[in-house]
């Protein structure tokens, strides 16, 4: 069994979205805090791909964030190969594709210094510009667009230049965050066919997230649910399609796109997630959840056997297991 390389363990990450003293003091208003992230545990296996899936205000890329180091947790702990992930982050073993390409770009620098900085920044030897053709090449551009900028390129090509910064200080964790949303459509399967033969070829451990189940049953070994800051569901990808246990889970999979059965009747997904500053008393799906009854009402489920629900409390004898 392999091994894990990054462990999160009672995570979570508060951020404070207070008026400012003096008109608290006047209001009379405490504090108040957005819950982006709720006491999340999970292990991610080396080699392996874990997606997490959600609607926007999960907290997924919260989470990314704080596995990579770039947010530190208000709680909890997250360990890289049983060290701190701040250190592993300053010594280059974890990276991010951000969904943004250009964005996440300087637009004064040429390619041949964006993605020649992690290379600098480890203190490397060698001809720096030699590597970046290398690294341009393996990504599917040419040498000679070390010279361009960002700007003189497609959303496609730029993705593929944020994957060569990436993996050009030859991480061994990559966060991939929404990488293909800012896409057309036709590049989309290009960039995710890439990562996956990068990670086999150079032995990756990857973070994938999206909102796109259809994405996530291409790229993920294992996939994590969230909802409202929380992890409700972690399975083995097959499984977890197969036979999702999770209400949310269920409602997610069945808003699939079926091309052999488009007309088909489907359950939509009603209402909406609620807000992260005042969250629902219990099971904070249960507002929007079909077989929520009392407890779910009163009763915080908890993280047992892969899933997170009451309901499934009431039918499957369950025992713990922590990330799944």
């Amino acid at each position: 069994m392999s091994r894990a390389i990054l462990s999160v363990q009672n995570a979570r990450r508060l951020f404070d979205v207070s008026k400012p003293w003096l008109e608290r003091r006047l209001s009379g208003e405490g504090r108040r805090y957005v819950h982006a992230v709720e006491e999340i545990s999970l292990d991610i296996l080396a080699g392996e791909t874990l997606g997490l899936v959600g609607e926007s205000g999960s907290g997924k890329s919260t989470l990314g964030r704080m596995t990579v180091g770039l947010l530190a947790p208000t709680a909890g702990h997250i360990a890289f190969e049983g060290g701190e992930v701040a250190e592993a982050a300053r010594a280059g073993r974890l990276q991010m594709i951000f969904q943004d390409p250009f964005a996440s770009l300087n637009p004064r620098w040429k390619v041949v210094d964006i993605v020649g900085e992690p290379l600098l920044a480890r203190g490397g030897g060698g001809d720096v510009k030699q590597r970046v053709a290398e690294l341009l090449t393996l990504v599917g551009l040419s040498p000679v667009d070390g010279e361009k900028y960002p700007h003189e390129f497609s959303g496609g090509q730029r993705q593929r230049i944020a994957i060569a910064r990436a993996i050009a200080g030859e991480p061994d964790f990559i966060v991939a965050d929404e990488p293909t949303s800012a896409l057309d459509v036709s590049v989309q399967a290009q960039i995710l066919n890439l990562l996956r033969d990068l990670q086999r070829r150079l032995g990756l451990t990857m973070l994938f997230i999206t909102h796109n189940l259809a994405v996530i049953r291409h790229m993920a070994d294992r996939v994590g649910v969230m909802y409202l800051g929380r992890l409700v569901e972690i399975a083995p990808t097959r499984e977890l399609f197969a036979a999702p246990r999770h209400p949310y889970t269920r409602m997610l999979i069945e808003a699939i796109p079926d091309p052999h059965a488009p007309k088909r009747d489907r359950a939509p997904i009603s209402g909406e997630i609620p807000s992260p500053i005042d969250p629902p008393p219990g099971c904070a799906f249960h507002p929007r959840c079909p077989l929520a009854f009392d407890r779910c009402r009163r009763e915080l489920p908890k993280l047992i056997g892969g899933v997170a629900c009451h309901a499934v409390d009431e039918v499957e004898p369950r025992t713990a297991s922590p990330g799944g």
